[in-house]
């Protein structure tokens, strides 16, 4: 059950009865809501790229799913990489899981080139402009740790002269889609955005990312810089991060 089909052959396959139910969260509560579904006869619940609906901002919704089904049942939950929040999720929903993993953690694009920027408090801004000012590039993805500070970012830049998008979990369905289709299509040159694009992008011609904030885990970082460097091309990766000075120590006076 997808949110942009209509009701009409969901409804008819609902009322006829199904062994397997495949539905993205929002319709699913909508169907819930609408008395088509009950979840109090669920036997195996799957929850498939929870780091995926944890970034578009779907983990309150799957936690009302969850809350809807019985206690016994068998839970797998899917996920790429396994944040703090999905460790959180982990814990709520499953009993005495048994952890499986498939494959090495992701390393770095070899063909992506790091640069790291050191500043003092209040110069990232300032660097940031400059960077853009002074760098040639097709499209620019920058990451910030919050909404909040997503948003900032874009205001500065959108009054610097740039055409910006922003994508994060608090903008609509409509307007994310929008900023993912504009910014595809080369109306913006510049989207701002927090971790919900790190794994949910995928534009070929992002030439520059630039992590305004630097990410709480390594494992953040192979997927915000994979949005770059993709295909066997070459990418470069700009990390600004605040430099510590630290003040000299008094000595006692003899």
């Amino acid at each position: 059950m997808k949110p942009r089909t209509g009701y009409g052959k969901q409804d008819q396959a609902l009322r006829h009865g199904v062994d397997i139910l495949v539905a993205t969260p929002g319709r699913l509560l909508d169907q819930i809501q609408r008395k088509m579904v009950k979840l109090s006869d669920i036997e195996i619940l799957v929850l498939d790229e929870a780091d995926r609906m944890l970034d578009m901002g779907f983990m309150p919704d799957v936690r009302r799913i969850v809350e809807r089904c019985p206690k016994t049942r068998q839970t797998m939950l899917f996920s790429a990489t396994v944040p703090p929040e999905i460790e959180q999720l982990c814990k709520w929903a499953l009993r005495n899981p048994q952890s499986i993993e498939i494959g090495q953690r992701r390393m770095p694009a070899e063909t992506v080139t790091h640069a790291l920027y050191p500043v003092d408090v209040g110069q990232k801004q300032g660097l940031l402009e400059e960077l853009l000012r002074r760098t040639d590039y097709d499209q620019v993805l920058i990451f910030c740790r919050t909404k909040n500070g997503a948003d900032r970012v874009a205001r500065h830049l959108h009054n610097q002269g740039h055409s910006v998008a922003v994508l994060h979990s608090n903008r609509t369905q409509r307007e994310r889609e929008q900023a993912l289709n504009g910014f595809r299509n080369g109306r913006y040159e510049v989207m701002v955005a927090t971790d919900i694009a790190a794994r949910g992008i995928d534009v070929q011609q992002i030439s520059h990312v630039i992590n305004f904030d630097v990410p709480h885990h390594p494992e953040d970082y192979v997927h915000r810089i994979g949005r770059t460097g993709r295909a066997q091309s070459v990418g470069d990766a700009f990390t600004i991060m605040f430099q510590l000075r630290l003040l000299p120590t008094s000595r006692p006076q003899s």
